[in-house]
Order: C-alpha cells, then structure tokens, then sequence
C-alpha cells in the first residue's frame, strides 16, 4: 500500500479528518453513544465447474455509515458516496431522533495488539496462477478415481479495512484479510450420485493453504466424503445417543446455543437463556468460550465494528452460566460489561452482538473410549445444515457424514440423519467430553437478521444421549 491504513479512508475520499470529527461530533451531541464507521474493501471469487472456469468476480466496496443511539432508539445513515456532502446528509438524518443534556459514552479503551498486517491477499497471486491452480484441483481429482463425475473448486479472498470515528475525534482502525479454497466433487457408481465437499481457509496469505501437498490433502478430503456417502446406508431413526466429531460439528453448538447467548436476544428476553445468569444450564464438565482473538482465524479480528477490543469470554463454565455476548448499546442497557462483540456485515448495516470463534473446551475423556461406550447410536461427523428457533432454542441439523455405532465401533455410513433437539435440554445431556477440542477448518459463515459475517467454530468429542434422530429407516 501506498497510505497507511489509518489513513486509507481520508486519502481515498479527499475529506480532511478535522473537518469529519466536526460534522461527527455535532451530529452525535445529545446522545448516549455512536460512530462514524468507514470502510474499504476489495474482493475476488473464482470459481471453477465442470472443466471451465465459470465466474470470476472482483468488487470493491467503499463507504461510511453514522449511527447515533438514545436509549433503546438508533438512527442510521450510510452512503457510498464519499464526500462532506454525503456525510452532512448522513448528519442530518440521525439528528431526527432527539437528544438529552448529557455526555455521550466514552470510547473504548485502546489496544496495541494488531492480529494482521497490512498484506492483501487479493493482490497476493497472479489471476493466471489462480486459474491455473483450480485446474490442477479438478485434473487431479479425476486422476484419483474414475467414478469421479463432476469436480467444482473455488478461491475466494477479499481484503477490508475499517476505521471507527467517535465524536471526541479518537479513531480506530482494523485491517481484516480473509481466504478460503472450497472443494466439492460428485461420485457416480451406476445409477447412483454422492457429493462430498471440503473447505479450509482463514486470515491468512493463499500460501498458507495452497502449497502442493495442502491443497492435495484438500481435493483427497473431498473425494474421501463422497466415497464415503456412496457406500451409505439409509439412517435409523428414533432417539438415541449421539456422539459429535470434533472441530466443524461445534456449527451446532454456534446454532443452537450460541445465537441464545447474544446479548440482545435476552435484554428483551426472546432467548431460551434470559433470565439463567449463574444458573446450571449444562452438565458439569462443558464450557464454552467465545474468543475473537485467536490470531488467523475467520472470526477474530484485533476490534470489533464499534471499535471494543475483541477478547475471549467465558460463557458457560463447568456447567453454569456466566457471560452474554454483548456489543456497546445492548452492555449499556444492561448494564453488563462490553465484550468486543458488537459486528455488522458492512458499512450498510448497523452493528449487532454477533459471535466469532465459538468454542467447547476440551474435558477429559478419550474419544475412543467415549465410542466405546456406546452400544448403539449415530457417529455425526459433518454438517451441511440446519435451522434454530431462538426463543425455545429448538434445532434441526443435517449430517453429511455419519455413522452409525454398533456394539462400541463405528459400523457403516449412512445418509440422510437429521438431529431434533433443543440446546439448553442438549447441554444437559453431554455424558462425556473428549480431550481433542479442535477448531473448524476455517469456512464459517453466520447471518443474523438478514446480515452475515465469517466466524469459527470448535469442539472435541461429545457424547450427547437422547437426541432424536430422523431418518429413513426406523430405529
């Protein structure tokens, strides 16, 4: 680069800093809190089917976005349009809530931490050598086996940088790299297709993942799923215990629990969790934390969208409640502390308590033995899907790799299950937790309300009992 991060916003615009903390600092007199957030980004997708490159995509996002908050109440103004003229419209809008005689909050407390440099990984490779490398995932792939039908890879990169403007003229900004190589491949034996698929990616350079042997090791994986679901066989269903894979499998715990533990979900008690602070809401032995500063992975970064530190919070410990998620407005209101939560998809959209890296800690037990102990019941190793209901904290999840556990042992795949629960009677029902917690490959994606932003997830082994299992065969 040739500005300085800190500088990007006002080079690119034209606007003198001075002159925006004015229109900043009037806009917001009156009020409780608020920010002027800016935003540069770029970002490139390719995408590579069927033996041809099928889209290429670059974009550039720019803009800025103004917030003032009174009480419960927020006005917002955002524009891509980067001018004092745009950012004085902007003012006049949020002036239309009114204000009171009082200090607006302080600024969050500064860190000198910065997980990331200044590198942008969408400049990082050549777009001949991008192309090149996806054809070498699709030959390779179909060199491998010859039920091999269709290949699809794709490189996704994109490269943001924000700063957060507050009304007594501090800023600060945050340069947020993202990465990730996504691999599917569909497997034919006569009449019958089987997909699988395997992704890994995170704020790191492409070079982290792309090396010959990583991204072999990638495309094998994808191919292995596939195989796997081929020789599957159709899922029991009825209730029975459930043992969960370490690492992406904790997509459950990110849906089902962690959603419930966002700060604004219980102010207005609409979770299946308000109201259960320093209350037993698992079984002894599960805690999970979330921590956005787990440097290169998708969701942590050095501050959040309101310019919080981002840091690692204790939600559940050994069992009890301790913690919400919580951003600047919601910490306020109720009058707990700020967690570095506060996120928000772009410059278009106003901040929310959003996770990052949501994660089970590991227990004690071994995996193998936790296997062991069960004499028949489901092995889930991926998902693909699945829908929550905050307010009850019901789940439906969809596996895209199982097994079914038969006298202690892991017997043969099957296809279609389905987990029905609810988290909060889940978390009590955790038997056993392994001592393998292993973080998600790196492709985490969340939305909330209409918004979605990258996060990470993690877990070890778990033995849940009594989770309903649907699926085409009967228990």
């Amino acid at each position: 680069m040739n500005v300085s991060a800190d500088d990007l916003f006002f080079q690119r615009s034209g606007m003198e800093r001075n002159r925006v903390t004015g229109i900043v600092g009037d806009a917001l007199q009156g009020a409780d809190d608020g920010e002027l957030f800016m935003e540069f980004g770029q970002s490139e997708t390719l995408v590579f089917d069927d033996g041809r490159l099928r889209q290429a995509g670059y974009d550039v996002v720019q803009g800025m976005g103004l917030r003032r908050i009174v009480d419960d109440v927020t006005a917002y103004a955002h524009t891509s349009e980067l001018s004092e003229a745009a950012l004085k419209r902007a003012a006049q809008t949020v002036r239309q809530i009114d204000g009171r005689d009082a200090d607006i909050a302080l600024a969050p407390a500064r860190t000198n931490r910065h997980l990331y440099g200044e590198d942008n990984p969408v400049s990082e490779m050549s777009f001949a050598d991008k192309v090149a490398l996806l054809e070498d995932i699709d030959a390779w792939l179909r060199s491998r086996d010859e039920r091999v039908h269709q290949v699809t890879a794709a490189l996704l990169a994109s490269w943001q940088v924000v700063s957060i403007l507050r009304a007594d003229g501090s800023m600060v900004t945050d340069v947020r790299p993202l990465v990730s190589v996504r691999i599917s491949c569909v497997v034919q034996s006569g009449d019958r297709m089987e997909a699988g698929s395997h992704g890994t990616g995170g704020r790191l350079p492409y070079a982290e993942f792309i090396g010959q042997e990583q991204w072999k090791d990638h495309a094998d994986e994808a191919l292995r799923i596939a195989l796997v679901n081929l020789e599957s066989v159709d899922a029991p269903a009825g209730e029975m215990p459930v043992v969960l894979g370490p690492g992406w499998p904790a997509v459950m715990l990110h849906e089902a629990v962690g959603h419930g533990l966002e700060g604004d979900f219980n102010r207005k008690k609409t979770s299946a969790f308000s109201g259960l602070m320093g209350e037993r809401v698992a079984a002894p032995g599960v805690t999970v934390i979330d921590d956005g500063t787990i440097a290169g992975r998708r969701g942590s970064l050095t501050i959040d969208d309101e310019g919080t530190p981002t840091e690692r919070t204790v939600l559940i410990e050994d069992g009890i409640l301790k913690n919400y998620m919580t951003d600047r407005m919601n910490a306020h209101l109720m009058g707990t502390a700020k967690t570095g939560n506060g996120r928000r998809e772009s410059h278009a959209h106003q901040p929310m308590p959003r996770m990052t890296n949501t994660c089970m800690l590991s227990g004690s037990s071994d995996p193998g033995e936790i296997i062991e102990s069960v004499p028949n019941g489901l092995y889930a190793v991926n998902f693909s899907g699945g829908q929550v209901d905050i307010v009850n904290g019901t789940f439906v999840f969809t596996a895209s790799e199982a097994y079914l556990i038969e006298n202690g042992k892991v017997g043969p795949s099957v296809k279609g299950a389905t987990l029905i629960g609810d988290g909060p009677s889940a978390l009590k029902h955790v038997k056993a937790v392994g001592n393998d917690m292993q973080l998600d490959p790196g492709v985490g994606t969340c939305g909330k309300n209409g918004q979605s932003v990258p996060v990470g997830v993690g877990q070890p082994t778990m033995l849940i009992e009594g989770l309903t299992v649907g699926g085409t065969q009967a228990g």
